[in-house]
């Protein structure tokens, strides 16, 4: 296992079902530091700080891709079951018609995410990270190759499910925006603050669900104002799409 994410060292990245590559996940070291009495954390840091270079390298790549051609680009980041992908089918269909999205669906296996959203309306890659509990920023490279995208649009990369590893990879995005729902526990900003310091905007998702859990929305909004007193909160539904119009207008305004 690697030590960095815990993602299995081999893994294979397919993008839209293509085997993009088998590689080494992070890193090419001897990995005796596993072995009793042989830790050397000194060399650990170095590898890790070797890692992100590479990949920050790569994500001022995207952002200059971004620039050029005008696309506004959010890493939607949460754990399995949010509701991410149907906050995104709802996003198509309320704003699709005057705003072109396009989304990079990021799962370990399947297209079943990228098939919905193309049904929504919008154009969509599908990146199978295998063994990968997250995106990183050459991923979404390849992926721009395949993705037709039109000047001043809307990009949404939509990770892989998981609350801790993405927030540590910079894909070149211009924000990223993290979702909570009520079915989670209202205490997912303490238990996963990086989640909460690396994101300018949080959702709080399924609030239709409010009078079936117990879950109380202003302790959640007040620790993650705590941890990141600049965070901007939206509660929202996908079902009843409750409170969208508010998180769309603040959308529309820093597009």
């Amino acid at each position: 296992m690697c030590q960095e994410c815990g993602c299995l060292e081999v893994d294979q990245i397919k993008i839209d079902g293509k085997l993009l590559s088998a590689r080494n996940h992070t890193h090419q070291h001897d990995h005796s530091h596993h072995a009793e009495n042989n830790v050397d954390t000194g060399r650990e840091i170095s590898i890790k700080q070797n890692i992100l270079q590479k990949n920050n390298q790569i994500a001022s790549h995207n952002r200059e891709h971004f620039a050029a051609h005008h696309v506004f680009s959010m890493n939607w980041i949460s754990a399995p079951g949010s509701g991410k992908t149907t906050l995104l089918e709802k996003m198509i269909e309320d704003l699709g018609n005057n705003l072109s999205i396009a989304v990079i669906e990021g799962d370990q296996q399947t297209d079943n995410d990228a098939a919905r959203i193309r049904q929504a309306g919008a154009e969509a890659v599908q990146v199978n990270t295998g063994a990968a509990c997250h995106l990183d920023a050459e991923m979404i490279h390849q992926a721009l190759h395949k993705l037709p995208l039109q000047k001043n649009s809307l990009l949404v990369i939509e990770n892989v499910g998981n609350m801790v590893c993405p927030t540590a990879y910079d894909l070149g995005e211009h924000l990223k925006l993290s979702i909570i729902s009520c079915t989670e526990g209202d205490d997912k900003p303490l238990k996963y603050p990086d989640l909460l310091l690396t994101s300018k905007v949080l959702l709080i998702n399924k609030i239709d669900l409010l009078p079936y859990l117990d879950f109380n929305v202003e302790n959640c909004m007040q620790w993650a104002k705590k941890i990141n007193p600049e965070i901007i909160i939206f509660p929202v539904s996908a079902k009843t799409k409750e409170g969208l119009s508010e998180f769309y207008q603040w959308l529309q305004q820093n597009l």
